[in-house]
């Protein structure tokens, strides 16, 4: 007697074979189900997509396998694997030497705007888009806050352009990977690493012109939240010593990008003892310069990022790469019982017992206008500590401090590994190239060597990969086999040949697959747009007879092409908050751009992609 588990999956395989009417029925109203869970928020998308697939297959509609197929996708995997490729160019500040060279001194918003959106096109091109954007943002900001220019000028227009230039190849976004793995599954030929940039360059041409000769008037001038928040938050004084590598050295206090710092204000300028104070926006910076400033913890943590400035309470300052890659910052809150109550910081022998170097102190209420050296300590002031890698863990408990907490995203970045990481993403794009191994292996391949030269943690390439966005991809694959197997893809695809031949036949056909791909992707998500619409494709291209490869393409270009709404892609939804902006911001700029996009698109992939 064969076991159970073996009867259960030849019933499943044959009920997948041949679906009931009411699988139909049934997969329409999961369907349903989830755009409206998604629409209203009511639940993340890969619960969602995770919530239908399992309800598909314990209907029966499809089988296990084919449901979690989706996690041999061969784009699952190469996503994953570039999320800790970007890793290694965040940690390295590789991408902050990018922001830094690219945007440089402007202070023309019309020029600084174009020279940041050619770039990050290009680069998005090259690094998954979704990464590349989470990076930037904290660079783009800072760099408007240097120069008193509203981040929500720059924002929205970084994310339309690391979207089109996410289209122009293979590895440019994450929905060109998924679609790559459907189409090896379906029998297709694989996309080369250029293919899509036959399309995507003319089409992000002509949507960055629209950015910056159209969309730019229309873009809103608002406050990000930190700078309306201003003088409410937590107020540190903090001293930092100019080193020999500094790269500030030489250059005037207005041009270092030290005024008009949200949150921050440059005290005084100890210069061997002379204390400069008025600082002048024109004062030259020189080496050993101690510069006070008082300020919120999220600009001081800019002004650590940046190489050569140190913290100058402790004049034994370790400077080796190595010793500072393992150093984090930590708030901790004096207790009665600190040893050193009554001493000056200088006096306290600080860094010797607590192996950690006070950067900034905060007392409530009163604005300290001293050296951080010369500061008495008193229970209740809150330090801010540059430690090691175990000093929350090992004073958590202490009765020294009433508090201890490490601030997020304090890793100190590996400036000296910046361009072993630079030249691992050139290998990728060399393998990716030449065809020589699977993009998936080339992907791994880069990962693992950002990890193995330590460009990245185990421990920072593990929390780098995004497990919810592969769990979108992975259910949302499974669910598009529910979609076809039930027949609900013949359904829509017979509705749109009928309707798409009585208009201008096959390209009439590939415009309705365009616009249903791109209005499902406005309101849940590209890759669940992707990943449903596929199976419709195939359909239709099979029912007028041609080949699928240019219905492939449309999809993934609608797929991409997302600027309505924030919710549509993820980019958008990551420049949404901290660039202050309202759902009519993006209806207003990104409708037209999505029909210009649109007319481009279905005017050049037939005549790239003929039907035949």
């Amino acid at each position: 007697m064969p076991a159970l588990t073996d009867l259960f999956a030849a019933s499943q395989m044959t009920v997948a074979a041949n679906p009931q009417w009411w699988h139909l029925w049934a997969t329409l109203a999961l369907l349903a189900l989830i755009l409206f869970a998604l629409v209203r928020n009511i639940l993340p998308p890969d619960v969602a997509f995770l919530g239908g697939l399992v309800v598909v297959v314990a209907l029966r509609i499809i089988t296990p396998e084919q449901a979690f197929h989706g996690l041999s996708n061969h784009g699952l995997v190469t996503v994953g694997a570039m999320f800790v490729v970007a890793a290694g160019l965040r940690e390295t500040g590789a991408l902050h030497m990018f922001v830094s060279r690219v945007l440089g001194n402007e202070t023309t918003l019309r020029t600084a705007l174009a020279r940041l959106v050619f770039p990050a096109a290009g680069m998005s091109a090259f690094v998954n888009n979704t990464p590349i954007v989470a990076m930037l943002i904290p660079e783009v900001l800072s760099w408007s806050r240097k120069r008193n220019i509203s981040a929500s000028k720059l924002l929205m227009p970084l994310s339309y352009a690391t979207i089109l230039g996410g289209v122009c190849t293979l590895i440019g976004t994450s929905t060109n990977l998924v679609i790559d793995g459907m189409m090896r599954d379906s029998g297709l030929a694989p996309m080369s690493l250029f293919e899509l940039g036959q399309v995507g360059v003319p089409v992000a041409l002509v949507g960055l012109g629209f950015v910056l000769l159209i969309a730019y008037h229309f873009l809103p001038d608002r406050k990000e939240l930190i700078a309306q928040l201003g003088e409410s938050q937590r107020e540190y004084i903090v001293e930092l010593m100019v080193q020999l590598d500094c790269p500030l050295i030489g250059r005037s206090v207005q041009d270092a990008g030290l005024r008009r710092l949200p949150g921050l204000f440059l005290i005084e300028i100890d210069r061997g003892g002379a204390v400069i104070s008025p600082v002048a926006p024109t004062e030259v910076l020189e080496v050993q310069d101690r510069l006070i400033f008082t300020g919120l913890v999220s600009t001081i943590m800019e002004l650590q990022r940046i190489p050569g400035l140190a913290p100058a309470s402790d004049t034994h300052y370790e400077l080796s790469p190595s010793a500072r890659r393992t150093r984090r910052m930590c708030e901790a809150v004096v207790s009665n019982s600190f040893p050193s109550l009554g001493k000056n910081i200088r006096e306290s022998d600080f860094r010797t017992r607590f192996d950690a170097v006070v950067v900034a102190v905060h007392r409530n209420g009163e604005r300290l206008r001293k050296k951080i050296g010369d500061i008495v300590l008193r229970p209740g002031d809150t330090l801010l500590l540059q430690t090691g890698p175990h000093f929350e863990r090992t004073f958590r408990g202490s009765s020294d401090f009433y508090l201890v907490s490490e601030v997020q995203g304090s890793a100190p970045t590996r400036h000296d590994r910046a361009w072993i990481a630079l030249g691992i993403l050139a290998l990728l794009v060399v393998l990716l190239t030449s065809t020589f191994i699977p993009t998936a292996v080339a992907a791994l391949i880069a990962a693992g060597l950002m990890v193995a030269c330590r460009c990245v943690s185990v421990g920072a390439a593990r929390e780098a990969v995004n497990w919810q966005v592969l769990l979108v991809i992975a259910a949302a694959l499974g669910f598009g086999q529910a979609v076809q197997s039930s027949g609900l893809a013949g359904m829509m695809a017979e509705g749109i040949i009928d309707v798409g031949k009585q208009v201008a036949g096959p390209a009439g056909v590939l415009v309705g697959i365009y616009l249903l791909t791109n209005i499902l992707t406005e309101i849940i998500s590209h890759i669940g747009a992707a990943a449903v619409v596929f199976p419709i494709a195939m359909a239709s291209a099979a029912g007028l007879g041609v080949d699928p490869r240019p219905f492939a393409i449309t999809i993934a270009v609608a797929a991409s092409a997302s600027f309505a709404t924030p919710i549509g892609y993820q980019t958008n939804l990551m420049v949404y908050g901290p660039g202050g902006y309202r759902f009519t911001d993006f209806l207003r700029v990104g409708l037209p751009l999505n029909l210009l996009v649109m007319i481009c698109s279905v005017l050049i992939i037939p005549q790239v992609w003929p039907f035949r």
